[in-house]
Order: structure tokens, then sequence, then C-alpha cells
């Protein structure tokens, strides 16, 4: 297991290799291309060392590169910053720590996200003011100025949701999720009713794990699985801990976790199920 920069920067690195060989070049050819030492390709290919956007440019303008969707995705593996450009959570870049910048980084770049979570509701899915009562509790004691912060991040992030394309989004809720009381009625109420308006949507795909179904593989824990355009290599898995996240990039780790979330979703009620639960548990059934 990794942490998210570690993973970064080998999953560009080996991406970088494989467009190098596609292109028909060695390092050392390449390295004489940009003008660098051929140590310094080998390091970012490793992963050994870090590589600056530009520099990422650099390589895929000399292998030929004119995808511009993968030369998105690799400039975000390489820290999310290109030639001064700037993306919205920057503006939060004092407030949000590393590992959650690379978080959304990867989220607004993903074409499809695969989550099971049986503590709350996903971010991508939460109303306002539940947001608000997951982030207080989050961030105990913090002042009023920091929680407001932190919900217009988790507000901004659903903007993928809404894009052209919009992310794919399919989440097991355990039913811990739904009887949870976050902020009392009022704000359950209003967040069930949310959840069933966000499972119409074409691109999301909402089920529920009953209680009746016992012991399943997702108590062991909630996870994500992000996935990229044309590039199930790329695919990443991110475990949430209290204090920070580990992303797993193995081809193994991400069948097991794959295969987990297949599992889960047999399990679940279909989603035209998962919306009369729901209405079941507004109507306090």
């Amino acid at each position: 297991m990794q942490y998210g920069p570690a993973v970064r920067r080998r999953k560009l690195g080996a991406e970088l290799r494989t467009l190098r060989a596609r292109a028909g070049l060695t390092s050392g050819q390449a390295a004489r291309l940009v003008g660098w030492h051929q140590s310094k390709v080998s390091r970012i290919e490793t992963g050994r060392s870090g590589v600056k956007p530009a520099d990422v440019r650099l390589l895929l303008d000399a292998y030929d590169v004119r995808d511009p969707e993968l030369h998105e995705l690799l400039v975000v593996l390489a820290g999310s910053e290109d030639g001064g450009r700037h993306h919205w959570w920057h503006a939060y870049r004092g407030l949000l720590p590393s590992t959650y910048s690379d978080f959304i980084s990867l989220e607004s770049q993903a074409s499809a996200m695969r989550t099971l979570e049986n503590t709350v509701v996903p971010g991508l899915l939460q109303t306002p003011e539940y947001a608000r009562e997951v982030t207080r509790a989050a961030v105990d004691g913090a002042p009023d100025g920091q929680v407001d912060a932190l919900v217009e991040v988790r507000l901004a992030r659903q903007d993928v949701l809404r894009a052209q394309p919009p992310l794919r989004l399919s989440a097991v809720l355990d039913e811990a999720v739904l009887r949870r009381s976050v902020g009392g009625p009022a704000v359950m109420a209003g967040q069930l009713a949310h959840l069933r308006e966000a499972a119409r949507l074409p691109h999301v795909r909402i089920q529920v794990l009953p209680f009746g179904v016992g012991a399943h593989i997702g108590v062991t824990g909630p996870f994500v699985i992000f996935s990229f355009p044309n590039r199930s290599d790329l695919d990443v898995v991110v475990l949430d801990h209290l204090t920070s996240s580990l992303y797993l990039e193995r081809k193994e780790e991400l069948q097991a976790y794959s295969e987990a979330f297949d599992s889960v979703q047999v399990h679940a009620l279909s989603p035209e199920d998962t919306l009369d639960f729901i209405a079941g548990v507004a109507d306090g059934a």
C-alpha cells in the first residue's frame, strides 16, 4: 500500500514508459530529445522522483501523444498544476490536507467512481445541511469559518455529477447509512429525499445493503474505486482513515476490490427496490 503521491508517481512513470516504448524510443533517445540526462527519464519512469507538469508536456510532445484527455490526466497525476493553471480546489490549499487534494484531483478526472459506504452518505450525494453536520463532527471544535469552507469544498466536488460528460457514480450504501440520524429528523428527511432524486439520474446508481443480508465483505470498511477513460491500468482504490488516505494501485489489489464491489452489488437491493426502501425509511418504516 502506498500514500497518494507515491502511487501517482508510479502510475505516471509506468504510463510514460509505455508511451516512450510505443514511440520507439530508448530512455537515452527520449532524454536527448528534451535536453535532459538519461537518468532523469529513468527516475521518472520508475517513480523514484516527481515530475513537473511542464516536463510531462515535454515528454508527451516528444512521444507525439495527441490525445487531449490523456494529456490532462497525466498532468493531474503529475501534480494538478499546468503552466500556472489552477484548479478550483487550489483556492483552499491552506485548508485541505494533501491527501484530500489528491482525492479531489483524481475525482475530477475520473470517468467513473464506485463506492461502498457503511457509515455516512458519500460526499457527492450529501445535502448542504447533512454535509455541515458530518463536517462539524469530523473537525470537532473547528471555528465556523473553517467548517463553512470545508462544506463549500464538499459541495463544489459535486459538480462532477453535472459535468459534460458527468462522472458515472455507483454507490452501495449499508442500511446503517440511512438510519443513522445525522443532524436530526429535518436534516435526514432532506437527505433521504435528495438520495431518491439523485438515484433517478441516468449516470447515478444507488443500491442499499439491508441489515437482513447479514455479514458481507463490505463490513471490513468503506472504499472508493476511481476509473479513467479507456485506461483501466490507471484505476485507483482509495481507503480513508481518520488522519490519512491510502491509495492502492497494484493489479491484484484492484482486482480484489473490484470483485468485492461486484459481490456487494449482487447482495444489495436493485436500484428500483432501493428507491422504495429509502422511501420506507423516510416514512419511518
